[in-house]
């Protein structure tokens, strides 16, 4: 009594662990090994276990319970001897996928006319052989993600460089706009209209418009008006020591003619008296 309860409890342990790997395995392909030895089972185990999968090998009628509960649409592959390869984990503990599975049960296949792969499941959906065999042809996931970084590389390029040509494209625009008009441009280089246009884009900050608001009110100080003021000074000074040699000279004069006038009359009067 004791063994058939034993007996049924590891069939109970075996539906429950079928039913966890089918409700959190992302893929499951169901296969046939009738044929293979024990040697070439061992080494479908370890192409599997490389490619990210995990062989399994139950009783049909177990696993008819586990598909049941769930409300799989499997049980017609369960027939013959038939073995569960399940999406798992690498040794490096990275996840498998169920192109890596697929890949690996066919490059088996190919050697190993035994193995016959019946169909499965992808995430809930129905696979017929067909389809897995379409699955293993699609490349694995990390040559999809360097193909679809490299596809959004290349806009990211063409974008960087659309926005590196704009200054200079507008640079033209700007140049034809202005020689429409009349007027004449000097060719203009990348970096001068890059620096114009963020001159014309940027706001005026209220600093910069007091300084020239004082600049424009206040007296002009520079080189040549210091200098021309002083030169006017020189003039003045010039004139003024001028005009006070002039007066010196000319009272100078007027005392010499006072003594000669003077120094005549006295001769005169001594003469006179002298005669007298």
């Amino acid at each position: 009594m004791s063994n058939v309860k034993e007996a049924r409890a590891e069939k109970v342990a075996v539906v429950d662990e079928v039913r966890e790997r089918l409700s959190s395995t992302e893929a499951v392909v169901l296969t046939e090994y009738r044929g293979l030895d024990v040697p070439a089972l061992a080494e479908l185990r370890r192409a599997l276990r490389d490619a990210g999968g995990e062989y399994k090998i139950y009783k049909n009628t177990l696993v008819r319970f586990a598909v049941r509960e769930l409300g799989l649409d499997l049980e017609d592959l369960l027939t013959g001897p038939t073995a569960l390869a399940f999406v798992a984990e690498r040794e490096d503990g990275t996840s498998g996928d169920p192109v890596s599975v697929a890949k690996a049960l066919r490059e088996f296949a190919k050697d190993h006319e035994s193995l016959l792969i019946k169909g499965g499941l992808l995430e809930g959906k129905r696979l017929t052989s067909e389809e897995i065999d379409v699955l293993a042809q699609i490349a694995p996931r990390e040559v999809l993600l360097a193909q679809l970084a490299g596809a959004m590389a290349a806009p990211m390029q063409q974008f960087a460089g659309l926005l590196q040509a704009l200054p200079q494209n507008m640079a033209y625009a700007l140049k034809a706009l202005i020689e429409e008009r009349g007027g004449v441009v000097a060719p203009v280089e990348d970096d001068a209209t890059e620096a114009a246009v963020d001159d014309a884009a940027a706001p005026v900050e209220d600093d910069a418009t007091e300084a020239a608001v004082d600049d424009a009110a206040a007296p002009v100080e520079d080189d040549a008006t210091e200098a021309a003021a002083d030169d006017a000074v020189a003039d003045d000074t010039e004139a003024a020591a001028d005009d006070a040699v002039a007066d010196d000279t000319e009272a100078a004069a007027d005392d010499a003619a006072a003594d000669d006038t003077e120094a005549a009359a006295d001769d005169a009067a001594a003469d006179d008296t002298e005669e007298g």
